[in-house]
């Protein structure tokens, strides 16, 4: 279904805010020029990474440095006019159409989104149906409103039909909330709260239908004005409930009680009481090939420092001696950088239940990079560790610069001296932007930058390198849309030419770039009647269902069945459960 005027948000301004373009990088005044690499522009080396993998306990953080952040400078190109792209076409995602279906038909917005999921990050259907989990809000609210009532919603459709032959929508139903009102907002001790939301997280399912639900639980204690009575608290927190999946669709029990797993701890994360504006939050559990029988945890952090005090250092700025486009501790550290300490926190279980955890030191640090690294997940291919997050354009610190979108890192471990991707910029997968030109906000986008500037954003890395991400602006400053659905899917390439370094958008995939809207295919699937659950691959899926057709709905519903029926079920599943 295509969004109709109500149930989309359409700015159309007259005329036009012309803006000053940015610099192309921080340079040293006076500096000597050094030699640009092929196809980059003049800038300083990015910085030396090993990739050598540490235990995951020990006392080792990767740098994400500003030597390397500054490598997305070198890539623009400075004489891309406006409303241009000036990034390579390698890392762009592809332009989304202003013209958008919204897949919940107009019920609610949804951004932050993520698949039911397993230890090793397979993406699971349940009985035939695949199955979101996705942040929500009530569409009588602004769009810019929406982030202090979020709530977590679900959704769920059929599997193995090919993108082409769904609605156009992706073919989403929407299933509700997860919570009941007030199940949230019990753990916290100070219920003098002006808002309680649920931000985003990660879910594992097991084979009996089990549903590990970690998430952020948020209060906020502000006032009418919108300022703080005090900081907000979020916190790392467990739900568990039931899948039931039938015929008739999907419904999910239990996700009545939760558990506080994880709160800032001021050592290695950054409180509240040591900046107000801190990010906690985005808890992703996996386990590790190279650790077995134990998980592990990342999320979003802030390196623990005071926020008025908080500097940085030579290892954070990571300049190669000698380097003449460097910049000094002493300049960065007055430029307002430090306001931006972001990092990437890591736990480890203490329990088989999940329900115990310690803080281990961060696995990467962002120091005077940028403010946020969202959403982060570890990816394992060809024997490599690969670490994506996500960040804004807005949230560089001072003298930095680039795209909304992923950015990835690449080690022999989950802990490693993780080296950025691509030419040292860290820069995977991001939207079409100028970076000559200012890129105003959501709400008001410039009228110089590219219309899909601000087009995606949290953006999710699926099995096969398949991306999926939300709509949030499309346009510029005097025609533009806001979203609220989730964007088409697109697919990396990772490890291009064998390279671990490199990755690049497959403009092959579906249709010049972009595959299907809301598109996020299972590729396992889960079989459960309450008493058993198998897990098996597509193909094994497709065979099942063809050779039985309508008796295994029947015996997954738990209705008689004949037992030549039933033995033939168990013995297909026995032969192809994995």
């Amino acid at each position: 279904m295509t969004h109709s005027t109500r149930g989309r948000v359409r700015r159309v301004l007259a005329g036009g805010l012309a803006t000053s373009t940015l610099a192309a990088a921080v340079l040293i005044a006076g500096a000597a020029p050094a030699t640009a690499q092929s196809g980059l522009q003049d800038g300083p080396e990015p910085t030396i990474h090993t990739q050598q993998a540490y235990a995951p306990e020990d006392d080792f953080t990767a740098k994400w440095t500003r030597a390397d952040a500054r490598q997305l400078q070198r890539m623009s190109d400075p004489t891309a006019p406006s409303r241009e792209n000036s990034m390579p076409a390698s890392v762009t995602m592809p332009t989304v159409p202003q013209d958008f279906p919204d897949m919940s038909n107009e019920q609610v917005w949804v951004w932050d989104t993520w698949p039911l999921t397993d230890e090793d990050a397979n993406q699971y259907s349940v009985n035939g149906w695949e199955i979101i989990f996705s942040l929500v809000a009530d569409r009588n609210l602004g769009f810019d409103d929406r982030h202090v009532f979020a709530k977590i919603g679900y959704f769920y459709r059929p599997a193995g039909v090919p993108a082409a032959e769904r609605p156009e929508n992706g073919g989403w139903t929407y299933g509700g909330l997860v919570f009941k009102e007030g199940v949230t907002g019990q753990i916290f001790e100070d219920q003098s709260f002006s808002h309680q939301t649920q931000w985003s997280g990660s879910a594992r399912v097991s084979k009996n239908g089990e549903i590990k639900l970690f998430f952020t639980d948020v209060a906020f204690y502000r006032n009418s004005d919108g300022t703080n009575i005090k900081p907000y608290d979020p916190r790392i927190a467990l739900s568990v409930g039931k899948v039931k999946a039938n015929k008739k669709g999907v419904t999910l029990t239990g996700f009545n009680k939760v558990t506080d797993l994880l709160q800032a701890d001021g050592t290695y994360y950054q409180t509240g009481a040591q900046n107000e504006f801190f990010n906690f939050r985005d808890p992703f559990t996996f386990e590790d090939p190279a650790h077995p029988g134990e998980t592990f945890m990342v999320f979003e952090g802030n390196s623990a420092m005071q926020r008025e005090t908080a500097t940085c250092n030579e290892a954070d700025l990571g300049y190669r001696q000698g380097d003449p486009y460097a910049e000094t501790v002493d300049d960065v550290n007055a430029s307002g950088a430090t306001y931006q300490i972001g990092n990437v926190g890591l736990a480890k279980a203490k329990n088989k239940q999940l329900t115990e955890w310690e803080f281990l030191p961060p696995i990467l640090s962002a120091n005077c990079v940028t403010d946020q690294t969202e959403r982060p997940q570890i990816y394992f291919k060809d024997g490599k560790s690969y670490l994506f997050t996500i960040s804004h354009r807005g949230t560089f610190a001072a003298g930095l610069d680039g795209p909304e979108g992923v950015y990835g890192f690449v080690g022999d471990g989950i802990r490693s001296d993780y080296q950025p991707l691509n030419g040292g910029s860290g820069l995977a997968l991001g939207n079409p932007t100028n970076l000559n030109f200012l890129g105003g906000q959501p709400f008001a986008p410039d009228f110089n930058q590219h219309p899909g500037h601000f087009q995606a954003y949290s953006h999710y890395v699926m099995p096969g390198g398949l991306v999926q991400s939300f709509i949030d602006t499309i346009g510029t400053h005097d025609d533009f849309v806001r979203g609220g659905t989730l964007a088409p899917t697109v697919k990396m390439d990772i490890g291009v030419g064998g390279d671990p370094t490199k990755t690049a958008v497959d403009y092959s995939y579906g249709s010049e770039g972009l595959g299907g809207w809301a598109d996020i295919p299972a590729n396992k699937h889960l079989f459960t009647n309450g008493k058993f659950g198998v897990a098996v691959s597509d193909e094994a899926a497709q065979k099942i269902r063809k050779i039985l057709g309508s008796k295994f709905d029947d015996y997954l519903d738990g209705k008689p069945v004949s037992a030549t029926v039933r033995a033939l079920i168990e013995k297909l599943l026995a032969q192809y459960g994995g």
